[in-house]
This record gives C-alpha cells, sequence and structure tokens, in this order.
C-alpha cells in the first residue's frame, strides 16, 4: 500500500472527545505535527473521521 503523511492543521479545542481519541491514535499531538504511516483500511476510516481536521499528502 502506499504511505502517506498526515499533518494536524486545526485545533482541537471545544471537539468532541471521539475525534481527539482518534487524532491521537493517529499519533498527532500539537498543532502542525505530522506522521508518515502506510495507509490501509483501518488508517482510511480514522482520517475520514477527522479529515476536517488533517491533512492528508501521498508520499
Amino acid at each position: 500500500m502506499a504511505k502517506v503523511k498526515i499533518t494536524l492543521t486545526r485545533s482541537l479545542i471545544g471537539r468532541p472527545e471521539t475525534q481527539r481519541a482518534t487524532v491521537r491514535s493517529l499519533g498527532l499531538r500539537k498543532l502542525n505535527s505530522s506522521v508518515e504511516r502506510e495507509m490501509n483500511d483501518a488508517l482510511k476510516g480514522q482520517i475520514h473521521k477527522v479529515e476536517h481536521l488533517v491533512k492528508v499528502e501521498n508520499i
């Protein structure tokens, strides 16, 4: 599968706990932090849940 770079672009202040937990499980802590992950079905679902908070780029 392809690798993707996920960057947290919006703040978690005022967001539901489920969205906060999803962002944490992606490995993102602070604003503008990034992680590189292998794309799979579980990751697609997590990204879909918080797509308004993150930016995803193919590597």
